[in-house]
């Protein structure tokens, strides 16, 4: 395994787990995206999988929220992970695997909340059509819409503040949740907030 990031303390630190060299990544950059790719096949000889698990997040209500925070999470929660996959496409071997994290606001979108439920559901949209265009090529490809994980990412807000959010989530289970949702070919990974229950689909 080969991990990608821009963080260089946590990519690092992931890496010393996975004993694997870090990728430099800036997922807004398409040239970045082409290069983290070549970067992986170097490392790995070849590329079998794909998992995308990246988020920018500003809180507050429509038309209050600064525009640029607005652009900045399309491009890391939609733009930057099409390019990405985009990237990977030509390079995966038979049967290859895409697996990308949305979040449960791409089907349940949340107020204050609009611009990043949008972008989540955008890169949502763009896995079930990447699904039906490339059954031939890809084995899996897999949409997970978790609830709250403890990532820390609302306490680095582009804008505003958090609301009381629910109990996060196990990340562990959720990932022993992913890789059972690979081996059986599974689209979709969706948490209903109303059960709190996480179903394949």
């Amino acid at each position: 395994m080969a991990a990608a990031g821009r963080d260089r303390e946590r990519l690092g630190a992931v890496c010393a787990q996975l004993a694997s060299k870090p990728i430099e990544l800036e997922l807004t950059d398409p040239e970045s995206c082409e290069s983290a790719i070549d970067g992986a096949i170097s490392l790995l000889g070849r590329l079998d999988g794909l998992v995308i698990a990246t988020g920018a997040v500003a809180f507050g209500r429509s038309g209050e929220i600064d525009r640029a925070a607005e652009r900045k999470m399309l491009d890391v929660n939609a733009r930057g992970p099409i390019d990405l996959i985009a990237a990977a496409l030509p390079r995966f071997e038979p049967g290859g695997a895409v697996v990308g994290l949305s979040a449960v606001v791409a089907e349940f979108p949340t107020a204050g909340m609009a611009a990043y439920s949008a972008s989540k559901a955008a890169f949502s949209a763009y896995l079930e059509a990447l699904r039906r265009e490339r059954r031939k090529q890809l084995e899996v490809v897999l949409d997970v819409r978790p609830g709250h994980m403890e990532t820390g990412f609302a306490t680095r807000a582009l804008a505003g503040e958090a609301p009381k959010l629910p109990e996060p989530g196990s990340a562990d289970e959720l990932i022993a949740r992913i890789l059972d949702a690979v081996e059986t070919g599974g689209r979709e990974l969706s948490y209903d907030p109303r059960t709190r229950d996480l179903t394949l689909g």
